[in-house]
């Protein structure tokens, strides 16, 4: 439990001691330093309920409180100010040095599905697709820190459109293959494809359907045997799909995103039927689709009802999602899933959830929830694009990202090194751009800005951590104790430390990592301004080293868990 939690618990018992009924109260930071570093606001609320002089309150309550406090005083009508004990601090800090869980508060576990990523099959990993994946992962590993089990799904786009358009081209390359003649009868082999072709693959059809009206209906054609399951290309597909899997994860693993469940459209189908089962009595004729009326007496927009059969027949992306549901309900009975995604789907997500409400696939008390994020924009302020007009590639932004921070690393010799450091650079450098905005506000990615060593950037923080790592390595102590405070910086540190709880309540309450991000640096820039003022290393008195070097293993194991919740990694060196 935290430390603030804990005091929050002994100043409410304290009240009640006093013969007042309180169900809580919140030890608040205080605006003047100089008067407490926290504040007890509640004599005037109790004063107004009993009748009584707030003041006569406050020193009732302070004439209780005991040595954990220092410089208590009042003022105005009734705010105890307060000011935390050394012995108390430090005793609470030596606790926490190796202990993060000792500076935080757990939640009651609950089983939250993160559904986040959504790259789609045989397509190249765009910008869009970044955002989502790091406050996707951030946001899981958040909520499992906190003490909820969590599984990530990565759900991919492994149907669709992007099928008639693979095989479309395949076979317009090579039409001699055994799954385009239709006399063969024998077993269909594997088939054989390259990450290459598949890069080459979908672009060239897609560029070309659009200009010639005859190739995008047999898109439309294959698309549709895929889509109902029609050998052999289905199975041709699955091969691609596979293929194309190896390479999205190889760039989801290059930004620490690591999805517990890689399942998608394709994975849903054999839940469909029992899907359907459940619908059938919410769902009616409209224009010969299959619909459920989702819209609500209050609403104030309106909600049209969603399609689940579309006229012809056929399943298409909502009733997938559905099925999706209906297996993650049956097989992980959560108590929560999160969506992840682009805001332009939110009124498609609502039509889902009260679908999903309505027809009973989940319980109400399931919290189906949205969590929709703002753009990612260039220096224009708008959506990135390639020189041609194009949607900028992920792997293309990391690249850029790295050869700029390359420029600042010349003094490597060994290339291995110096690579391997360009890559978590590079990646707490988008990460760390890309988090620190509100999870709702669009923002202009700099590239020159975010890869300064210097300001609110993740070079910044993780060169903080590798010149406390540096002094930790050199002052040969490994038995930390902190048993004093010997400067107003030193003590600013430490009651920061105590504002993490909170911090990530209010991140988790609001499903966005800024809090984190501002946080982290906040806490560099307090570490560096000690270090600017105090020789660490070279000081006499040993005592006094001792705990400079202890605080260092504090920030510096409290700063890494923090990082590890953004999924950035932190190097020995730079």
């Amino acid at each position: 439990m935290s430390f603030i939690k804990r005091t929050e618990e002994y100043v409410t018992n304290v009240i009640r001691e006093c013969g007042f009924e309180i169900d809580n109260v919140t030890l608040e930071p205080s605006s003047r330093r100089d008067l407490g570093e926290f504040q007890i606001n509640v004599c005037m609320m109790l004063a107004k309920k009993y009748g009584k002089n707030p003041r006569e309150l406050a020193d009732m309550i302070v004439s209780k409180l005991d040595d954990r406090f220092y410089n208590v005083n009042i003022a105005g009508p009734g705010f105890i100010n307060v000011s935390i004990s050394e012995k108390y601090l430090t005793e609470y800090l030596n606790d926490s040095i190796d202990n993060f869980d000792n500076l935080i508060d757990k939640q009651e576990e609950k089983t939250i599905i993160v559904d986040y990523g959504g790259a789609n099959a045989a397509k190249a990993l765009h910008v869009g697709h970044m955002r989502t994946a790091n406050i996707g992962e951030s946001l899981k590993r958040l909520a499992s820190t906190l003490g909820n089990k969590t599984i990530g799904d990565v759900h991919l786009g492994d149907l669709g459109r992007q099928s008639g358009m693979v095989i479309s081209e395949i076979k317009k390359r090579k039409p001699d293959l055994c799954y385009f003649d239709p006399n063969y009868k024998g077993e269909y082999p594997k088939l054989e494809i390259t990450p290459e072709e598949l890069a080459i693959y979908y672009p060239t059809a897609s560029a070309d359907a659009k200009e010639n009206p005859e190739r995008m209906e047999e898109v439309r054609k294959i698309t549709a045997l895929v889509d109902n399951g029609v050998e052999p290309y289905i199975s041709m597909w699955k091969d691609i799909v596979e293929v194309s899997c190896k390479t999205i994860k190889e760039t989801y693993d290059y930004l620490n995103c690591n999805f517990e469940l890689w399942e998608g459209e394709l994975s849903s189908l054999k839940y469909v039927e029992p899907t359907l089962k459940i619908l059938e009595p919410y769902m009616y004729e409209s224009d010969g689709a299959k619909v459920i009326d989702v819209k609500k007496d209050d609403d104030k927009v309106d909600i049209p009802p969603l399609i689940v059969i579309k006229n012809d027949g056929a399943t298409i992306y909502a009733t997938r999602d559905l099925a999706t549901i209906y297996n993650r309900v049956k097989t992980y009975n959560p108590d929560e899933i999160w969506y992840v995604v682009d805001v332009r789907q939110g009124l498609y997500f609502e039509q889902v959830f009260r679908a999903s409400y309505k027809s009973g696939l989940v319980r109400n008390d399931v919290k189906l929830a949205h969590y929709w994020n703002g753009t990612m924009n260039g220096k224009d302020g708008k959506p990135f694009k390639t020189r041609d007009g194009g949607v900028l590639e992920l792997n293309t932004l990391l690249n850029q990202v790295r050869e700029e921070l390359s420029k600042k690393m010349d003094k490597f010799d060994d290339e291995n090194d110096k690579n391997n450091i360009l890559d978590i650079l590079t990646v707490a450098t988008v990460k760390y751009a890309d988090l620190l905005p509100y999870r709702t506000t669009d923002y202009i990615f700099d590239i020159e800005k975010f890869c300064s060593f210097e300001g609110k950037t993740g070079p910044y923080v993780l060169y903080t951590m590798v010149r406390i790592n540096s002094i930790l390595e050199k002052s040969n102590i490994s038995n930390y104790c902190i048993n004093n405070i010997y400067s107003d910086t030193q003590r600013n540190i430490y009651i920061k430390l105590l504002e993490i709880s909170r911090m990530l309540e209010k991140s988790y309450s609001e499903k966005t990592l800024s809090y984190i991000c501002e946080y982290l640096f906040e806490l560099c820039s307090l570490f560096n301004k000690f270090y600017g003022e105090t020789n660490i290393l070279n000081e006499t008195d040993e005592n006094k080293k001792l705990n400079y070097i202890s605080m260092l293993k504090l920030v510096y194991n409290t700063c890494k868990k923090l990082l590890d919740i953004l999924a950035i990694r932190v190097p020995n060196k730079m």
